[in-house]
């Protein structure tokens, strides 16, 4: 059994990693706003904002609990919640919308020519097709699930250690805090 670590360390792991999380959602999600701007596509639009709020929101949490307010805590996972649902929200209704009419119409002449040079039909491919759409957003479905879904986890099993990080009064750089016994706290 791995030794517990000091409620200080916990308290510096997530606000290091909420920090970099926060902003990389917040970045990433913000460029996919601005592509879908410019490709006027509405619901990238709308799901990218809404990710980034959810980014933002991390963000806040992260300088809440630098500020020693516990509240900040609750902001985390509730970002990882928020993106969690609106990616959930988005790849169902992908993953419900599959339209073999839509993909057929996809097929230029000169797709279904090459095709046919390689001794295939458009028959032959659509399967392939159907599966690698369910698998993508499939995909999607259980790596948010995974990671989302861990992080607010691993954010909501370290409050009890932050919480008592929070309460001990600010250790100056370079001195070390002092540690209750292990019993004291949970990580």
């Amino acid at each position: 059994m791995k030794p517990s670590r000091p409620p200080e360390e916990v308290l510096r792991r997530v606000l290091k990693f909420s920090r970099l999380n926060g902003w990389s959602v917040a970045i990433f999600a913000g460029l996919c706003t601005l592509v879908s701007l410019a490709m006027g596509d509405p619901v990238g639009i709308a799901v990218s904002l809404l990710v980034t709020l959810g980014g933002a929101i991390e963000v806040r949490g992260y300088r809440m609990l630098k500020r020693r307010n516990v509240d900040g805590l609750r902001w985390l996972i509730r970002s990882q919640l928020v993106v969690l649902g609106v990616i959930w929200a988005y790849a169902v209704t992908r993953l419900v919308s599959f339209d073999e009419g839509t993909v057929r119409a996809a097929f230029t002449s000169d797709m279904r020519a090459s095709l046919s040079d390689l001794g295939l039909s458009l028959e032959d491919i659509l399967p392939l097709v159907r599966r690698a759409f369910y698998l993508l957003y499939g995909g999607v479905l259980a790596m948010t699930l995974l990671y989302q879904g861990g992080l607010a986890l691993y954010y909501r099993r370290r409050g009890p250690a932050i919480e008592i990080a929070l309460q001990a009064p600010p250790v100056a750089p370079g001195v070390a805090a002092p540690t209750p016994p292990a019993d004291d706290y949970l990580i």
